[in-house]
């Protein structure tokens, strides 16, 4: 069984990822500060270590220093709220394999887990809760807008856009979905699953911010049942 080291101060948080690992078949351990993570890497073994940067006593950056100083090569995942490019790529370019934005959804958080682990020994097939399997890819693209998963980047007709955190996952969610009608019920437990939000209104206002940069034909209401992206047809006919 693959071990785990969650490195989070909000204990909130650590419980919760923690119980998400745990249910995926993984064995994960919990560090509340930079140094408490320090110990618990110098006297144990972990396949992977999960990674938030706001730490007390010591932030990600000086633990992912230690890690990769020490030259142990193991997993890094960060996950932070800091989800500007810089500090993405700055994360990435400190030595950590993958970077994750809270606010976050733990199905996610457990694929791409798995995708950093050699021969994960986790079952390989439980659903994400969007439709498939655990495997992502690293990019989604449709009739002109990408997004870069990893980077969590977003581009329309090549030009970058800036996205939110959520508005950001929201897209994702449409574009794993293309062809597919998602209801506002459907949206919000798939957006918002890991928080306490209950009105579908929220899913509207978040449409309409997604619209505004992505463009408004982009995203069509379907009356009485959700929303879906536009074909190529209705975006060429304008």
């Amino acid at each position: 069984m693959h071990r785990i080291l969650i490195v989070e101060d909000e204990a909130r948080i650590a419980s919760f990822v923690a119980k998400g690992l745990t249910s995926a078949g993984f064995d994960p351990h919990t560090a509340a500060t930079g140094p408490e993570a320090v110990v618990a890497l110098a006297n144990d073994r972990f396949d992977l270590m999960i990674l938030d940067l706001g730490l007390p006593g010591m932030d990600g950056y000086q633990v992912l220093e230690r890690v990769r100083s020490s030259g142990d090569r193991m997993p890094v995942i960060i996950l932070t709220a800091r989800s500007s490019v810089e500090d993405t790529v700055t994360g990435l370019s400190s030595g950590a394999q993958d970077y994750m934005a809270k606010p976050f959804r733990v199905e996610e958080l457990v694929a791409r887990v798995r995708l950093r682990l050699p021969e994960p020994e986790a079952p390989t097939t439980e659903s994400t809760g969007r439709g498939g399997d655990v495997e992502l890819p690293e990019a989604l693209e449709h009739e002109g807008v990408r997004l870069d998963l990893r980077l969590r980047r977003a581009w329309v007709d090549d030009a970058p856009v800036e996205l939110s955190a959520r508005e950001f996952t929201l897209a994702e969610v449409l574009l794993e979905h293309p062809r597919q009608v998602l209801s506002r019920d459907q949206l919000l437990d798939l957006v918002w699953e890991s928080t306490a939000v209950t009105s579908s209104n929220v899913v509207d206002v978040y449409i309409r911010y997604l619209r505004n940069k992505l463009g408004a034909d982009r995203i069509v209401t379907v009356r009485g049942a959700g929303y879906r992206l536009a074909t190529a047809e209705e975006l060429a006919r304008g």
